[in-house]
């Protein structure tokens, strides 16, 4: 952390995630906050900084650090090692406490367990202890056992022609111990069982099991859900079949604007929304829903000028719009884990920050994406930069026909110093293609300003007299 992004966080003030404290005095607080952070959500305690957001620091001897961790340590249940740096702010040393929410909850200090609201951290009661620990041992949906479902019910063709090869070409790791050892060990197979896991990705016929396990597409003329229906999809399969249709059909649907550069052989291909966070967001969806609840789908609509991905089950305790570039978390982690295998989606909190990325660098600049969230389901919106698309073409042509002049201009005056320059050697001058360098000599022979003397080799160039030029 420097500098900058220290000044930032401390100028938010604190809140559910960021506590300041003046002094290792305070250890009993700071560990009291320890406990809260560990039991609610990731959160960062900076010591030196008083609650009216000043700077003070604190002083540092050889062993302050690791005496304060043991501190923590031995005082915590489960035992906390909690990452600690010191920092230099205005001259003054500050301490940084960064703290994970825990795996296995509830973690108390000196007998307590504390739970971060708002700015402030409260004692735990005993239902909520008795809540904490019932919801921190639960095991996740995806990793038990598909009810009803047996070795029979996956597609082994499909595990051996298409997740195999995948498999061993991205991780470089040839398969020795056979397909259903591998299974096992990525947890889509259980006491020789498929896993819920295993079922929607590996299963023969998903939907046998989970109803409402696809995808279900609708495509608008308009910018409004009540216009007229182009077309109507649904996307069944497996997760990975579901996501390469579903993918497809939305990039085979979608306005490519094509632009030509005049330095340029090759034109360039511009795509109505990113590229990469169409398919991303088909992932996310597919991999993070609830599917539990099944009286539900992963629904995806295009309009004119968006599509929403709209994805059954609410962002999870402690995730919201603002902050689900920072957090990081996966409702079906097995799930994850097998599509992060062979790169059908990104390691956990990295596809967040590449869709922002690919806005920010796509050429037109497209609104970043919308989110919409409450407890039973997630949207997110998708805008097109089809509306750009003419605004673009019309600066287009005119920076083209500038540039064409001024190319224009910059060929006569080599031409005027020696006419028998070639076209290449001109192309080398103005660092320009030799394609750009002969439709500006076109356009000049065209108009009557320039013509070629004899033969191609051995002839030059001439000038036509000044009165005849544009």
């Amino acid at each position: 952390m420097n500098e900058e992004e220290l000044k930032k966080l401390i100028e938010k003030g604190e809140s559910e995630t960021l506590e300041f404290k003046e002094s290792l005095i305070l250890k009993n607080e700071i560990g009291e906050t320890v406990s809260a952070f560990s039991n609610t959500n990731y959160g960062i305690i900076l010591i030196g900084v008083s609650d009216s957001k000043e700077v003070k620091g604190v002083q540092i001897g050889k062993k302050t650090i690791e005496q304060f961790a043991n501190f923590i340590k031995q005082n915590t249940d489960n035992s906390i090692y909690p990452y600690i740096s010191v920092v230099q702010l205005n001259r003054k040393n500050l301490i940084v406490i960064k703290i994970k929410e825990n795996d296995e909850k509830p973690v108390f200090f000196r007998g307590d367990a504390y739970k971060r609201v708002g700015k402030s951290n409260h004692k735990l009661t005993a239902s909520e202890i008795r809540k904490l620990v019932k919801e921190s041992s639960k095991s996740y949906w995806d990793e038990q056992i598909c009810e009803g479902a047996g070795l029979k019910d996956v597609d082994w063709n499909f595990i051996n022609n298409f997740f195999i090869p995948k498999y061993e070409l991205i991780t470089g790791i040839k398969l020795i111990g056979g397909v259903q050892r591998l299974l096992e060990a990525l947890g889509g197979i259980k006491e020789n069982k498929p896993t819920n896991a295993g079922i929607l990705l590996f299963g023969k016929e998903p939907q046998n099991f989970f109803m409402n396990s696809y995808i279900a597409l609708a495509r608008y003329r308009e910018d409004v859900e009540g216009a007229e229906r182009l077309d109507y999809k649904e996307f069944s399969g497996n997760l990975f079949q579901q996501i390469d249709n579903c993918d497809k059909y939305i990039k085979e649907h979608i306005a490519i604007m094509s632009k030509i550069h005049i330095d340029r052989v090759e034109r360039e291909d511009i795509p109505e929304y990113p590229i990469f966070s169409i398919r991303e967001l088909i992932t996310n969806a597919v991999c993070h829903r609830n599917y539990v609840e099944q009286r539900s789908k992963v629904i995806i609509k295009m309009f004119n000028n968006r599509i929403d991905y709209y994805n059954p089950g609410g962002l999870q305790k402690g995730i919201n719009p603002r902050n689900i570039t920072e957090k990081q978390y996966s409702r079906n982690p097995t799930i994850a884990k097998v599509l992060s295998k062979i790169k059908y989606i990104e390691e956990v909190g990295e596809g967040w920050d590449k869709i922002i990325d690919e806005h920010k660098k796509h050429p037109l600049k497209p609104q970043i994406p919308k989110i919409d969230s409450d407890e039973y389901s997630i949207i997110i919106s998708l805008f097109s930069t089809k509306k750009k698309f003419e605004k673009a073409k019309e600066i287009d042509v005119k920076s083209s026909v500038k540039s064409s002049v001024k190319s224009s201009v910059k060929i006569l005056n080599l031409i005027k110093v020696n006419s028998k320059i070639s076209i290449p050697e001109i192309a080398e001058r103005l660092k320009l293609s030799t394609r750009a360098i002969e439709k500006n000599i076109v356009k000049l022979r065209e108009t009557g300003i320039l013509k070629r003397v004899g033969p191609a080799k051995g002839g030059y160039w001439e000038i036509i007299k000044e009165e005849n030029e544009k």
